[in-house]
């Protein structure tokens, strides 16, 4: 398929952030975790999402880590930076420096907690756009912020040049065939269950969660039905599927795959609060469902 942002199709890892602790952010451990996913064959990364916690990081802190992972990928792979805020200007001055410090597009969020109407929704996805020259991917999350973008609101967006791509993580199936079937936009999974559905109605690939510790069998799952091979797909998606709802069921993301590569030795599993480790019966579930993956002995 010919969409507007190809080279942002297949696999995109949403990253953890990782702190020691004391709190701070843990840049050695970032650095090999970076490593990890080039090692994979991973296309994309993408840093300070929600995945990242971002909503509890200074702007100071948000922009060094889109800077030292810049720094650490040295154009291995593409940097999908999060820029979103609920305040346009502050998502305006993000999204312009992710473009300065060399990021490959900007992950933008709708905006959370205060509502805006269409019109508004509108409004702050083209001030930001007109800002910058970067790729824009506007983030549809109304389990999040409260507002869904609807396809008519992202279907005019899509007259913006610069506007690429969008992450639609509503889990409509009628959403992201209305935007596929109306624009040239590169849609993409943003919940890992969905990647086969979406991916089998013309969406582009996914950003995941799952990636952080699967990305080897996401790629291939991409690859799969890029190729035709439902077949395949289909295999991947069914021993993926049992993986994916525990890290996003067992608790709010990202505190499931925190303790998921905690167990797996690569990461402290430390959150900052308001978020909070998983409960113990929690985690004895995400265990074994790691056992079951191969992931873990």
């Amino acid at each position: 398929m010919n969409t507007r942002a190809e080279d942002f199709s297949g696999l995109t890892v949403a990253m953890i952030t990782p702190f020691t602790s004391e709190g701070k952010i843990d840049f050695d451990v970032l650095a090999e975790q970076i490593e990890f996913q080039i090692a994979a064959g991973t296309p994309i990364l993408s840093p300070v999402g929600t995945t990242g916690e971002s909503p509890t990081l200074t702007v100071e802190e948000h922009c060094e880590l889109i800077r030292q992972t810049v720094k650490i990928v040295a154009g291995r792979a593409k940097v999908l930076a999060g820029s979103g805020s609920n305040s346009t200007s502050e998502a305006l001055n993000l999204t312009r420096k992710a473009e300065e410090l060399g990021a490959d597009a900007a992950l933008v969020i709708g905006p959370y907690y205060n509502k805006p109407s269409q019109e508004g929704l509108y409004q702050h996805f083209k001030a930001i756009a007109h800002s910058v020259s970067l790729p824009i991917c506007i983030y549809n999350v109304p389990g999040r912020t409260g507002r869904s973008i609807e396809p008519e609101t992202i279907i005019r967006l899509a007259e913006i040049k610069n506007i690429a791509m969008v992450k639609e993580a509503s889990g409509s199936m009628d959403a992201a065939s209305r935007i596929i079937g109306a624009t040239d936009l590169t849609v993409l999974s943003g919940d890992d269950s969905l990647t086969l559905p979406f991916m089998s109605i013309g969406a582009r690939g996914v950003v995941s969660v799952v990636g952080n510790v699967a990305p080897v069998d996401l790629i291939a799952l991409c690859a799969a039905i890029d190729a035709n091979d439902y077949a395949t797909a289909r295999a991947l998606h069914q021993k993926l599927f049992a993986l994916c709802r525990k890290m996003l069921s067992l608790s709010t993301n990202p505190i499931p795959v925190k303790a998921a590569m905690k167990a797996l030795g690569r990461d402290s599993g430390y959150l900052r609060l308001p978020m909070t480790e998983l409960e113990p019966e929690l985690n004895a579930q995400l265990l074994v469902t790691l056992r079951e993956y191969g992931l873990l002995k």
